[in-house]
């Protein structure tokens, strides 16, 4: 488990098109400080190849905005695609529950309607 894990958990659950935080508050659900580096703009990009943390907000289906530096704070935008992919996810359970009968835990952040990987070869 990545120590950001608890970031992409607190966004899954958060309300809303946007939360706001502080690095303080960041750093208090993550249970650790930030690395030196939240210095740097760069470090709060939404590239998924930038830092472990960058994929936990983009896992929750968020994007960085506002970055302020100076104020430490910074607010994380949910994607019109997350907002679909939740409501997508939501139905699929749904359609789970029905058909088992019961209720189905799905754990935070386990996106039930992303692509499994797999690759079809049209020619086999």
């Amino acid at each position: 488990m990545s120590k950001y894990a608890p970031l992409t958990d607190f966004l899954a659950r958060a309300a809303g098109s946007e939360a706001v935080m502080t690095f303080a508050e960041i750093e208090r659900v993550i249970g650790q400080p930030l690395p030196a580096s939240k210095k740097y703009p760069a470090w709060w990009s939404n590239n998924p190849g930038n830092n472990v943390m960058t994929r936990a907000w983009l896992a929750a289906g968020y994007h960085t905005e506002r970055v302020d530096i100076a104020a430490e704070r910074l607010v994380f935008r949910r994607t019109r695609d997350a907002t679909r992919a939740q409501a997508l996810a939501g139905t699929l359970l749904e359609r789970i529950q029905a058909r088992l009968g019961g209720t189905v835990t799905v754990a935070a952040g386990v996106d039930l309607a992303a692509p499994v990987g797999e690759i079809w070869d049209a020619e086999r």
